[in-house]
């Protein structure tokens, strides 16, 4: 009953205003919004009786181990069914994303450099559209900030706002205060709200509990009780080839389409502004690398994907799609040593680079014989800024020489 009186108070203010067609799709959002979380209630009630006479449930113990250590190196994109703690933790571990198959494009074309920007500015690297934006410093890191308030729209500042390949990846980290995902849309040319436009691929709609792009996906129930954590970082993942699109969050795949149409011009973020939100590490690579295809047709495989937290050795838990993939590639070909060599840019000091890129390239080595790889297969060097492969006077010709080579022995 309570249900029935707040639509019909919506719908009688609506009656007044005066863009119908907007109003009406406000209405079915609502509608829709109600319905769900009415059903969101309902299945979390069958869930709680569930729980009450499955044993398996009860113990509260968790099967993750440090490291990713037993990792089966398969990527079905398949979640536990266990309702643990741990399968509902917001804090990434390597083990959590042990089925991880993200593999970023093989060029970078945009990367996000904060670092220097002053706070309380416009981020310099974007072009603000609508709405305000921002730079915070979040625990010692520089990130935007998109203000609560009217919607914000901001794109990447390039000379040429029609820069996207056929083939590319898109991944930054994100969190607010509240709404998780709920409020926030990216588009592949500016405003291609709801409809993508005729020409352009159309433009991916985050929902409450699921995910629209020209179809929708559910979200996994495990990732519904993360996003309902405050103020947690989430990694976002979107990939597309053609007419095949792909989007993670976190370590799950979320949905999976086959009939994108049109053409990619830019990446455009779009903010609802109910709350402040925090955006960081927007990254933009061409193409895609087939890691299993260039094991067995070139001397060494150049990965971008295998990321550390900064100036460490501890590998990032999003790494896991390319460290996968490397993975399988050892296990199908037991004959095939790798030296691995670790990269850096030119930031620091040359010395302190070096020796980061030996760490890192052990790094790399351990999390592989964690996983079953025999350690006689694996050598590591590491080579710091000696080797660029792309200038060091932009952001993205640093994030193309900080990488991790696997060359055959």
């Amino acid at each position: 009953m309570k249900k029935l009186f707040f639509l019909v108070m919506i719908f009688s203010l609506f009656s007044v205003a005066s863009n119908g067609q907007l109003l009406k799709k406000l209405k079915d959002k609502i509608v829709d919004k109600t319905n769900q979380r009415v059903d969101n209630n309902e299945n979390k009630a069958i869930d709680k009786g569930l729980d009450k006479v499955d044993p398996s449930t009860q113990n509260g113990s968790s099967n993750n181990s440090k490291n990713g250590n037993n990792n089966s190196g398969t990527n079905t994109n398949q979640s536990s069914n266990t309702n643990s703690s741990s399968s509902q933790s917001a804090t990434p571990t390597l083990t959590s994303y042990k089925n991880y198959d993200f593999v970023p494009g093989d060029k970078i074309i945009f990367q996000s450099n904060l670092t220097d920007e002053q706070a309380g500015e416009i981020p310099s690297q974007f072009t603000l559209i609508e709405g305000q934006m921002d730079i915070q410093n979040i625990d010692g890191e520089n990130v935007i900030r998109t203000i609560a308030g009217p919607t914000i729209t901001f794109t990447p500042r390039m000379t040429n706002q029609q820069y996207m390949p056929e083939q590319f990846t898109v991944e930054f980290d994100y969190k607010n205060p509240k709404y998780g995902l709920y409020h926030m849309n990216i588009d592949f040319g500016h405003r291609v709200y709801y409809s993508g436009g005729e020409d352009i691929t159309p433009g991916i709609q985050f929902q409450d509990g699921d995910v629209m792009w020209t179809l929708s996906s559910d979200y996994p129930a495990e990732l519904n009780e993360i996003l309902k954590k405050p103020n947690t970082w989430h990694h976002i993942a979107i990939a597309v080839n053609k007419n095949v699109g792909k989007v993670y969050v976190d370590q799950y795949r979320v949905i999976n389409v086959n009939n994108l149409t049109g053409k990619p011009n830019n990446v455009t973020f779009n903010i609802s502004g109910y709350e402040d939100t925090y955006i960081k590490n927007i990254r933009i690579a061409a193409g895609g690398i087939d890691i299993y295809k260039t094991a067995t047709t070139d001397a060494k495989i150049v990965t971008h994907g295998i990321l550390f937290d900064i100036d460490k050795a501890t590998i990032k838990p999003e790494s896991m799609g390319t460290i996968n993939q490397i993975f399988n590639v050892l296990q199908k070909n037991p004959s095939l040593k790798y030296e691995i060599d670790g990269h850096t840019d030119n930031t620091g000091n040359s010395a302190h680079n070096m020796t980061l890129s030996q760490q890192r390239a052990d790094a790399v080595k351990a999390q592989l014989v964690s996983m079953g790889i025999d350690a006689s297969r694996l050598t590591t060097k590491g080579f710091g800024d000696t080797k660029p492969m792309d200038t060091n006077d932009t952001p993205e010709g640093r994030a193309n020489n900080r990488r991790v080579e696997f060359v055959k022995m």
